[in-house]
């Protein structure tokens, strides 16, 4: 019913832990130890057991969908993609990049912590040459990490944003992996980031499985 988190107890220095179901049971079994939980919920789920042990609310997932009739795909010739990347360059627009994030919501942890949650994971998909850079005339504006079909992590530096130039990278790598054969490309994303939603839904996708989020803490 409760199981750890190893990555989140790197960046955080305490025990972190993930509750498989939601039951009395495992809430009562999450006050037993000390640490930090996480625990995600049907949105249309009756939340009251929640309350009574103490849950907070940090976030709601939405998971955009989409296959490859659907994708639109739209490119620009200053726009490229490559599996080519400079690690310090990439973790630089990493870093603070995801003040979204259900950890950086969380009034409980710190900010720093948070920052680094994310920093270790890009290290890790950077390891395993699971991330693509996203380059504009040559130079590195961001990334999209990726586990198989899924978009795990992506973030476009600062003077980057708002520039409607993220169109060109997500159609770009979500087009590379339909190609290696994956029937569809899907992601995670917090319901209150609006604009990679409207990103999402301009290039075709649909969204499914919404799921709110709820962390504790036992000090």
């Amino acid at each position: 019913m409760i199981k750890p988190t190893p990555w989140d107890t790197a960046a955080f220095a305490m025990p972190t832990w993930e509750l498989t179901e939601y039951s009395e049971t495992s809430l009562q079994q999450a006050a037993q130890a000390v640490g930090h939980y996480t625990l995600k919920v049907d949105p249309m789920a009756d939340k009251r057991l929640l309350h009574k042990h103490g849950f907070y609310y940090c976030d709601t997932l939405l998971e955009p969908h989409c296959n490859a009739i659907r994708l639109r795909v739209v490119q620009h010739p200053d726009a490229t993609i490559s599996k080519e990347i400079d690690a310090e360059q990439a973790i630089a627009i990493c870093h603070g990049a995801f003040s979204h994030g259900r950890f950086h919501r969380d009034f409980n942890l710190p900010k720093a912590a948070a920052d680094l949650r994310y920093d270790n994971w890009l290290k890790q998909l950077l390891d395993a040459q699971q991330v693509y850079g996203l380059y504009w005339q040559g130079a590195l504006a961001g990334f999209i990490g990726h586990n198989g079909n899924n978009l795990v992590l992506h973030a476009l530096a600062t003077q980057c944003r708002g520039k409607g130039w993220s169109k060109y990278w997500w159609s770009a790598v979500c087009s590379e992996l339909l190609k290696t054969g994956h029937h569809e490309v899907k992601s995670s994303i917090s319901a209150s980031n609006l604009a990679v939603l409207n990103l999402y839904a301009s290039l075709g996708f649909t969204f499914k499985n919404p799921q709110d989020i709820y962390h504790y803490m036992v000090p």
